[in-house]
């Protein structure tokens, strides 16, 4: 399915890729095809809500990808392409039809959290995976952070040696010379004398046969006979442990952790505090960020997402509920109550209505590589800042315009309150966000660039979906009173204008890039989906 109709760049500006010039021609635009496909579901398979993908991160390289799911699970995968197995014909073949593109295999899995509960708050904590880290190393093995809504963990995957047992071995040819048939039957089943144990784990015994009177242990025993053996095997396995568990630091849900290009320290933030740790200190960490009012009733707006800077350890972004993006700094007080940037784009006066404050709240945001620009995703649009330019975005991406005259309908669903997640390439002249109905956008970033692709987290995703037109949704909601109790608007598939369906109960809210390709992983509930371009 491709479309561009609502998603050209509202405002156009300076190319985020630094080799890019203003009177350079904008790059064509991609042409992406399916790649691999993990967890596919089945037509009519009832999808568990603890299998459904909650994370998604590529590590700095791009060699290793790891998700994590509501069920409190961390899985890993690692490329196959840079380790290839296949016979010198085989790749000679294989260079003359072309370079292949990236490809990824399952590595292991592991369970990070499991639910918990607070009884001082009387609070269900719940197993999800909120966010995945990968941090640096300096050897064969992997490290990463993953979180749920309150405890961070630090996770050190290694690949070890499987040891294997080897049972005793017997010739049985050489007790059958011996002649006594008593021995025979011992030497032919070792394990007839194991203690044997029941279904609650006591021991039962097992029969002995009788032995004869004038049975006698031959010479220098049995020369066949040996004891088992522990030895390591030329097999490895992935074997993932928790190195360190960092909580009690959060009286609310943790939306987000970052690692600080020093290696040495990474941050979590919640709704009301951005909390600074070292990776070797798990019982201490510093709050550099507090937006709490002394009075809650005097709360207006909260943390929703935080980012270090990729190159600068001192400096962070913070976004709001308020649509604004804060960057501080550091180094100018230990509390970072004074942000040194603010960048906010504020609607015209007239413009303004109910779901206003809503809709500008931003869900994510991320630096681009060099550091120089920051993407922010809010329910409508992509928004581009250039952080030496606070008036306004250099370019902003319409992703959900033809929702806004339903704008009730998907308060009444909840729906308005989704939270979308954002990635550029690494090269940044690219942008990507989730949308309804499993389908992800594609935006270009340079200087007059009109591409803008809709794809689809299927096997086919250019596919064009043709339907019917179906009447919208009645609005039924008391928008002067903001109430939502009688909510008669259902999550099923309903139409815009123009005959498009929109399936609100599938949203594509996770999805990554890849740091140096142009590879796009997505999750598309408890699937992942992988395109190449």
């Amino acid at each position: 399915m491709i479309g561009c109709a609502s998603g050209a760049p509202a405002a156009a500006g300076p190319p985020v890729a630094s080799a890019a010039t203003s009177t350079a021609a904008p790059l064509p635009a991609l042409e992406w095809k399916f790649s691999q496909v993990f967890g596919e579901r089945a037509i009519g398979e009832e999808v568990q809500e603890v299998d459904i993908i909650s994370a998604i991160e590529f590590d700095k390289t791009g060699e290793h990808l790891a998700t994590g799911d509501r069920g409190g699970r961390v899985v890993l995968f690692e490329r196959t392409d840079g380790r290839d197995q296949r016979t010198r014909r085989e790749l000679e073949r294989a260079d003359s039809l072309g370079p292949r593109h990236l490809e990824y295999r399952y590595s292991t899995e592991f369970q990070s959290h499991e639910p918990e509960f607070d009884y001082l708050k009387s609070l269900e904590i719940e197993e999800k995976i909120n966010k995945i880290r990968w941090c640096q190393t300096t050897n064969a093995a992997q490290f990463l952070l993953s979180t749920n809504d309150k405890t961070i963990k630090s996770w050190k995957v290694t690949e070890k040696k499987v040891k294997q047992v080897k049972n005793l071995n017997l010739d049985p040819g050489a007790m059958q010379r011996n002649g006594n048939a008593m021995v025979s039957s011992m030497v032919l089943n070792p394990k007839g004398f194991a203690p044997r144990l029941s279904m609650n784990g006591d021991g039962v015994n097992r029969p002995i046969p009788d032995i004869c009177p004038d049975f006698a242990f031959p010479p220098g025993g049995f020369p066949s006979l040996h004891l088992p053996a522990v030895l390591w095997s030329n097999e490895t396995a992935l074997i993932a442990r928790c190195r360190r568990v960092y909580a009690n630091a959060h009286a609310y849900h943790i939306n987000s952790i970052s690692n600080n290009s020093d290696c040495e320290t990474f941050i979590s933030a919640d709704d009301l505090r951005i909390n600074l740790w070292n990776f070797e200190v798990s019982d201490q960490s510093f709050n550099i960020v507090d937006i709490k009012p002394t009075n809650m009733e005097d709360l207006t707006e909260v943390i929703t997402s935080a980012e270090f800077h990729p190159s600068h350890c001192n400096m962070l972004a913070y976004s709001s509920s308020k649509g604004s993006i804060r960057l501080i700094d550091m180094r100018q007080s230990a509390l970072c109550d004074r942000h040194s940037k603010l960048f906010e784009e504020n609607e015209p006066a007239g413009a303004r209505s109910f779901f206003t404050e809503i809709i500008a709240s931003i869900s994510d945001i991320k630096f681009a590589r060099g550091g120089r620009y920051i993407l922010s995703r809010d329910y409508m649009t992509l928004k581009l800042w250039d952080i030496n330019m606070e008036s306004a975005p250099v370019a902003t991406f319409k992703v959900h315009e033809y929702l806004r005259p339903k704008l009730c309908d998907l308060y009444e669903n909840d729906s308005i309150f989704d939270k979308f997640e954002c990635c550029l390439s690494g090269d940044g002249t690219r942008v990507a966000t989730g949308s309804y109905s499993n389908l992800f956008r594609v935006f270009g970033t340079s200087s007059g660039s009109e591409e803008a692709s809709t794809l689809e987290s299927s096997k086919t995703p250019n596919r064009r979906v043709m339907t019917p037109f179906l009447k919208p949704g009645s609005r039924l909601a008391n928008l002067a009173r903001g109430r939502r109790e009688n909510r008669r608007v259902s999550e099923s598939p309903t139409a815009d204008m123009n005959g498009g369906v929109h399936d609100f109960s599938s949203k594509l809210l996770h999805l990554a890039w890849h740091p140096t390709a142009n590879l796009i992983a997505c999750a598309a509930s408890n699937s992942l989906y992988m395109y190449y371009a």
